[in-house]
């Protein structure tokens, strides 16, 4: 798909992979004829009113693999703005990411849906992250008050229910069988998703964390849910496995210790295991000849067979995402970031749902670089997904 066009879309039952004639190669394991019709082709410029990647959308709902839920949230983010219009930036971007894969080939026949925003959790969203704004001024000048003290507890408790509205999205998705992803939004938007899946598997996974941040704050500015808070709350909350993050460059003596604390716990169910890779640890190793292929090799030993992967856009080199909430120097490139994804299908693992989060809108008038890398993330996510769930066939 080179580029988006104006164009209103052809009409018809969106169905099956374009027919035979057109030099792709069909897949058992693809969905079924009567989702892509022989009028789309996937080497044409996508259509505005199209779907996600530029794929048709009608009857996606259904008959889509993966499912994407975007969330417009961003209410306890603390320096940069933005993120809460990521999905729809990305929504956007996407349209420019063409559908073949050196490495994952045709996945995308599998169908990648994700609904449409949330109008409701957008406009509950604006709102809070002003309040949330107005609180912050308070702290910042030492003036902590019964005002701002009731302006922390209604955004703590809007938290909780936009939790408890992911998790009933994505429960009601897995028990149709589908593989679910989100698309926020800050960092704080998928604890809900990960509770569903933890209770889908019953508890039977670890989750693999790519980041700038440890996430392991115990609610950040008094936010129980803040986006500094995810991985806190999910080891306390939820308990995976383990908990395996990479890029780590920007955490508190109390995230430090609390990783240290928890390194040694056994992996199994319920163990809630933190093992952190610091980023300057995996440069020193870089810089000393050792491949990075034969390092994730390594460090993803420790993940169990299902996989959650949790990916905050910062945890890439900040060149590649420089509106993104708190940005830091360092991090990963982006085939690096793709790189192992691929370790994972390489070692046997299964990627069983995924985040992708603080990827942020433009300021007005500027290049939407965040998004497209955004998107072109995301589709990797997709795709590997696909691959890792016997869905499609990698190609190399």
């Amino acid at each position: 798909m080179a580029k988006e066009s104006g164009s209103k879309p052809k009409t018809g039952s969106k169905s099956a992979p374009k027919s035979k004639a057109s030099g792709i190669q069909d897949d058992s394991n693809a969905l079924d004829d009567g989702y892509f019709n022989e009028e789309f082709d996937p080497d044409a410029p996508a259509f505005s009113e199209s779907g996600l990647f530029g794929l048709p959308h009608d009857d996606a709902a259904e008959k889509a693999k993966i499912h994407l839920i975007p969330v417009p949230w961003e209410v306890t983010t603390s320096y940069g703005k933005g993120t809460g219009n990521g999905p729809a930036a990305i929504l956007r971007a996407s349209r420019q990411v063409d559908l073949f894969d050196l490495e994952t080939g045709d996945a995308w026949k599998v169908g990648f849906y994700m609904d449409p925003v949330s109008s409701v959790w957008k406009k509950r969203g604006r709102t809070l992250k002003e309040k949330a704004q107005e609180r912050l001024e308070f702290l910042e000048a030492g003036e902590e008050s019964a005002s701002s003290e009731g302006l922390r507890a209604e955004i703590n408790a809007a938290s909780d229910e936009l939790n408890a509205w992911v998790e009933e999205q994505a429960t009601a998705k897995l028990k149709a069988g589908k593989i679910v992803g989100l698309v926020g939004g800050d960092h704080s938007t998928p604890f809900g998703l990960i509770q569903a899946i933890s209770q889908h598997l019953k508890g039977d996974f670890g989750i693999l964390h790519i980041d700038a941040h440890a996430d392991l704050r115990d609610a950040y500015q008094g936010y129980t849910h803040s986006h500094a808070s995810i991985m806190n709350n999910v080891i306390e909350k939820i308990k995976p496995r383990c908990l395996v993050q990479i890029g780590i460059r920007d955490f508190c003596r109390e995230e430090f210790e609390m990783s240290e604390k928890h390194r040694g716990r056994s992996g199994d169910i319920g163990s809630a295991r933190i093992v952190t890779h610091y980023d300057r640890s995996i440069k020193k190793r870089l810089n000393a000849g050792e491949s990075f292929d034969a390092i994730i090799k390594e460090i993803i030993k420790d993940l169990p067979k299902n996989v959650y992967v949790s990916f905050d856009i910062d945890g890439l080199d900040p060149a590649l995402c420089p509106n993104t909430g708190t940005p830091v120097p360092g991090g990963l490139s982006f085939d690096q970031a793709s790189g192992i994804f691929s370790a994972l299908a390489d070692s046997g693992k299964k990627i069983v749902g995924f985040d992708l989060n603080e990827v942020s809108e433009p300021e007005p008038g500027g290049a939407e670089w965040d998004a497209n890398v955004g998107a072109r993330m995301l589709f990797k996510l997709c795709g590997w997904t696909a691959v890792t769930n016997g869905l499609a066939e990698r190609r190399v």
